[in-house]
């Protein structure tokens, strides 16, 4: 029973990634991330319960704080900016003034 959790835990992840890449816009990218973490968090879960180990519970807690806190900050980030375009740089002759001879 445990082996069809870890089946369909892991099928999940790969629908995860394959919303990643093929996402239409920004925020179903990170929604996939965030997804493929939560899937993480349940195979740790599942790992430490295999194990007998209940130390994985901790561990996969706090992961799932680190994911949730980066999925916000992301998207605060993508309100502000507009991550679909590359940062790039102004040019380099718009930035650094000119020389005057003498």
């Amino acid at each position: 029973m445990l082996a069809a959790g870890v089946i369909s835990v892991l099928g999940a992840m790969v629908l995860a990634l394959v919303r990643l890449f093929l996402g239409p816009s920004t925020y179903d990218r990170v929604l996939a991330v965030n997804m493929f973490g939560t899937k993480v968090i349940l195979l740790i879960a599942i790992f430490g319960f295999l194990t007998g180990r209940p130390d994985f519970l901790d561990i996969a807690l706090a992961y799932a704080m680190i994911n949730f806190i980066s999925t916000i900050a992301i998207l605060k980030f993508a309100g502000y900016y507009k991550i679909t375009e590359p940062m790039t740089r102004p040019p380099a002759s718009s930035t650094i003034p000119a020389r005057r001879p003498g």
